[in-house]
């Protein structure tokens, strides 16, 4: 029953729609502007870089706030599936995240709240070697989306290294299956939600991201010149 409450207390938390929010503030609905997406890539894109940090941070924050309140209620009861439990109200939040009920279930993409949900695993290894990705496929490709991708297929792997390891709490072998399941599941959910990206990928038409005004006009400069081309 308590993975059952973990899951519901990341959903409330996930339904906290920062994306959505900041949008409304500016009198848009950041689901019909851009690529359609209510997550940090769409807001930098459409309002800009400091927006869209705003709205990682707002995403990541949720996350963690909703894995402190199960630490605090369930910590002392369950240590040795803390990380369970951990990972149950992360998979809450990106389940809010990405199908709020009151937005006709059309959110984000869940990997801000990811980042958030490694920054509370109390590991550092796994943050740090999936930044390290993110970072690496990012600034070489200028691809959001297979960054994500490729952090994803990593956690999953990572999580069951260090689960066998030991590293993640001292669970039986049906809970760290249990555990594995759910890292899986996450995985798949991320693939799922980047399909449209994965195509454009392959069609090579996918969009770059740049951070800074410069890299922007450079990028748009060339797309110009690709269209006079064609």
């Amino acid at each position: 029953m308590y993975r059952l409450y973990c899951l519901l207390i990341g959903y409330a938390f996930g339904l906290i729609q920062t994306a959505y929010i900041y949008g409304k503030i500016k009198g848009v609905d950041i689901r019909k502007v851009g690529s359609g997406n209510a997550g940090s890539t769409n807001t930098l894109r459409v309002f800009g870089t400091k927006a869209g940090f705003m709205v990682l941070f707002g995403d990541i924050f949720k996350t963690m706030a909703a894995i402190w309140i199960v630490r605090l209620t369930f910590g002392r009861m369950y240590p040795d599936i803390l990380c369970l439990l951990i990972f149950y109200t992360a998979t809450g939040v990106i389940l809010g995240h990405n199908f709020p009920f009151y937005l006709n279930f059309k959110g984000g993409k869940g990997i801000a709240a990811t980042a958030g949900f490694m920054l509370s695993v109390n590991t550092p290894w796994l943050f740090g070697v999936m930044f390290t990705w993110f970072c690496i496929v990012f600034l070489s490709t200028h691809y959001i989306s297979l960054g994500s991708i490729t952090v994803y297929i990593v956690f999953f792997v990572e999580t069951i290294i260090l689960g066998n390891m030991g590293i993640l709490g001292n669970m039986s072998p049906a809970e760290l299956t249990e555990l594995y399941i759910l890292a899986f599941f996450l995985m798949a959910l991320a693939i799922w939600q980047h399909r449209g990206n994965i195509k454009k990928l392959i069609n090579g038409v996918e969009n770059k991201t740049y951070l800074t005004k410069k890299g922007k006009e450079k990028y748009m400069a060339s797309k110009e010149t690709d269209s006079e081309k064609e």
